[in-house]
């Protein structure tokens, strides 16, 4: 009776669960929820609810560009791209309303230094419904993800349509502490590059759209 009561109580176990259950493996740890600050990084990982799936984003605390009505702000973020932990400046899921972060992902570049090195320029493109601005696959890629972990600050100037500046306006600096330790975080909570980014699709089309519209073409 026992051994029926258990077998009916595993049956409605959702498939994650079951599965860890099985493994011995407890279900926070199935599902892990992370909210964490190393540094001036903040790492935060939570299961969609819908798909199962885990993400990850690590963040700089601060703003390159902080958000207005409207307008989603611009972040420092660290994103695994073809196996490399890189640099990246990204708004995530972009209102359709706020045309100018639109333009930006048309026509825009950030620049990017960890001084005393040398700048480099990551073109900024549509990812879904965000913006990201990436260091180009090949040598670009290669030094962002070698000068970052020693890296004690970081210089950001976007340059493009729908900045609001241009190739003179002065760079945001942000300082850059526990970036190893954030790195390595990341690295252990999310050690899978994520899907290549979907072809453009609806949203893209519609945002199109109303820059059409907004400049009367």
């Amino acid at each position: 009776m026992r051994r029926s009561a258990t077998a009916a109580r595993a049956r409605r176990l959702p498939l994650p669960l079951l599965l860890a259950a099985l493994a011995g493996v407890p279900p926070a740890a199935a599902q892990p929820q992370v909210d964490e600050t190393i540094g001036t990084w903040r790492l935060r990982c939570a299961v969609d609810r819908m798909t199962d799936r885990a993400e990850c984003v690590l963040r700089h605390r601060d703003w390159v560009e902080p958000p207005s009505p409207g307008q989603a702000g611009l972040a420092l973020e660290v994103q695994n791209r073809g196996g490399r932990l890189v640099p990246v400046v990204a708004a995530r899921d972009m209102p359709l309303e706020g045309a100018a972060r639109g333009i930006l992902a048309l026509t825009g570049t950030a620049q990017l230094r960890f001084p005393p090195n040398p700048h480099f320029e990551m073109p900024c493109g549509l990812e879904g419904r965000s913006l990201v601005c990436a260091p180009r696959p090949g040598a670009d890629a290669a030094r962002a993800a070698e000068e970052l972990p020693g890296a004690a600050r970081v210089l950001v100037r976007m340059v493009g349509l729908g900045t609001g500046g241009g190739p003179q306006t002065e760079p945001a600096e942000l300082p850059l502490a526990g970036t190893r330790e954030a790195l390595a975080r990341f690295q252990r909570l999310a050690p899978d590059p994520p899907p290549p980014p979907p072809p453009p699709g609806a949203e893209v089309g519609e945002l199109l759209e109303r820059l059409r519209r907004l400049f009367g073409n």
